[in-house]
């Protein structure tokens, strides 16, 4: 996808994400959070700071492992998810890293639902 492109379909998601949730436009922290929750599976609840950050790292791992970086190994006891990192991410700058997952996050947005 090109930066134009990505860039529309990102500004696209975040007005349907605000509209469904009724909120302010989300960044990228936030939908990270719902891709989390989402791949989490047990619903809306209350997490903690730590199951916070956890989240956004599952969304991280879900979405990276579409380029080969990561690969799930399976879910602990409680029924959370843990990825492997299975090849380096290469150190892209903080404008390509912006834009990769970006790019990431509209890809499972449009692979899982229709917005």
């Amino acid at each position: 996808m090109k930066v134009a492109e990505v860039n529309k379909k990102w500004a696209e998601l975040q007005r349907t994400i605000a509209r469904e949730f009724d909120m302010e436009l989300p960044d990228i922290k936030v939908i990270l959070f719902l891709i989390g929750v989402q791949e989490l599976g047990k619903g809306p609840q209350n997490f903690s700071k730590r199951e916070k950050e956890e989240l956004m790292h599952i969304a991280n791992c879900r979405l990276f492992s579409a380029m080969g970086f990561y690969e799930l190994r399976g879910l602990d006891d409680d029924g959370w998810p843990h990825w492997e990192l299975i090849k380096p991410i290469p150190n892209y700058t903080l404008l390509e890293q912006e834009l990769i997952i970006k790019s990431l996050i509209v890809d499972y947005f449009e692979d899982t639902y229709t917005f």
